[in-house]
């Protein structure tokens, strides 16, 4: 296995599909083994700067529809941590670093395409029509907060590990079923997904069956506490997708127009009946893996440090002002927008009075049981206390 720079990306993505395989019974053992190579995709590099042969095709507007959505996903997310810390909702899985794989493969999905994700794709959550209000009702124990009118092709969010990527399978292979040409899935998943057995059995089936989805695992290189050195000895996560005979490819994650354009190949690929494609976003948790965690427990601040400086924010900004896209003026207007937006949210979301704080209590079982109406009384009664102490 070998891993191509940014200069090969060209002549890499040529050889990088595996060779046909053989019809079954009929192996030639006297032939060599088949070589494989993993394309990497870097397009902007850490100062915003672009190797121009690579640059995709996107128009000036919807280059600033990328940045800014972006800078809206990382507001929500500082304000979600600000909020937890004050105990006004629970705990938060953070998505800070992230907003490059979120946000530029939403951009490269039309209408009609599945996004199925995990609990740390707010970007493109927000971009697919969610109100940002949603996040704070979610984590405040609303599951409704998971869903929203117009997300019908949007997943609720997936909290047990790798369980969305069956999903994504099932609704690629019905998509077909019913004819939906113009139809693909997304799925986001973490690098610790790939150590479940999920993982293995979707992208087998999704060979198997030629079905139009797009895997992106954001490698940030963290499972909780779990480095990713501990979970796999693959150089690369990309290369697994050797194995079930489809492409691999391995984007910067910081690099949102490399995880653009290696997405949107990967989705008209897909669309033209040609079969899946696994690609590995190369990021870092630069925050906790939850508000419940503490990541100084395990992460060395050097590499920590190294990382906070390949931020994507002001990469891509970097290239917008190159570009004479953006300016100062441009920034000061976004960020004001963007507070307005995340305040009028959490107002939002505060005013709200309809919530049942005993909930849980009426999904634990199909039907009443004397125990957990025990349990709702014994809860409802110290909510009182607290009530009445406060």
């Amino acid at each position: 296995m070998k891993t191509t720079d940014k200069k090969a990306v060209k002549s890499a993505k040529k050889s990088s599909t595996p060779p046909e395989s053989a019809a079954a019974g009929s192996f030639d053992l006297s032939k060599p083994s088949p070589v494989f190579t993993i394309t990497h995709m870097q397009i902007l590099d850490e100062q915003g700067n672009i190797n121009h042969v690579d640059e995709p095709d996107l128009k000036p507007e919807k280059l600033k529809q990328l940045y800014e959505a972006m800078v809206l996903a990382r507001a929500v997310d500082d304000r979600l941590l600000k909020l937890q810390r004050q105990g006004r909702i629970g705990t938060v899985p953070l998505c800070k670093g992230h907003e490059a794989i979120n946000c530029a493969s939403t951009l490269a999905m039309n209408d009609d395409d599945w996004f199925v994700g995990s609990y740390r794709d707010q970007g493109g959550r927000l971009m697919r029509g969610e109100p940002i209000e949603n996040a704070m009702l979610y984590y405040n124990g609303c599951e409704e907060g998971a869903t929203f009118p117009g997300g019908e092709r949007t997943l609720p969010v997936s909290i047990i590990i790798g369980a969305q990527l069956l999903h994504a399978v099932g609704i690629a292979y019905a998509a077909r079923l019913r004819g939906e040409t113009n139809t693909a899935v997304v799925c986001h998943f973490g690098d610790g997904a790939t150590s479940e057995g999920d993982f293995h059995e979707a992208l087998n089936f999704a060979s198997v069956w030629q079905v139009p989805v797009v895997f992106i695992c954001t490698n940030n290189q963290w499972a909780i506490s779990l480095p990713r050195e501990k979970q796999t000895r693959s150089q690369t996560i990309a290369q697994k997708a050797i194995a079930y005979e489809m492409p691999g490819v391995q984007v910067d994650g910081n690099d949102a127009l490399a995880v653009y354009q290696a997405t949107h190949e990967a989705l008209e690929r897909a669309r033209r009946g040609e079969g899946p494609t696994l690609i590995e976003a190369v990021t870092y948790r630069v925050l906790m893996h939850t508000t419940a965690d503490d990541p100084t427990r395990y992460q060395e601040p050097e590499e920590l440090a190294n990382w906070e400086a390949r931020d994507p924010l002001p990469r891509l900004k970097n290239y917008l002002v190159q570009k004479k896209l953006w300016d100062d003026s441009q920034q000061e207007e976004l960020d004001a927008r963007v507070k307005q937006q995340v305040d009028q949210a959490v107002a939002n979301f505060e005013s709200r009075t309809d919530f049942k704080p005993d909930a849980p209590f009426d999904y634990v079982f199909g039907t009443e049981h004397h125990r957990i109406e025990e349990q709702r009384a014994e809860f409802l009664n110290e909510l009182n206390k607290e009530s009445a102490d406060g």
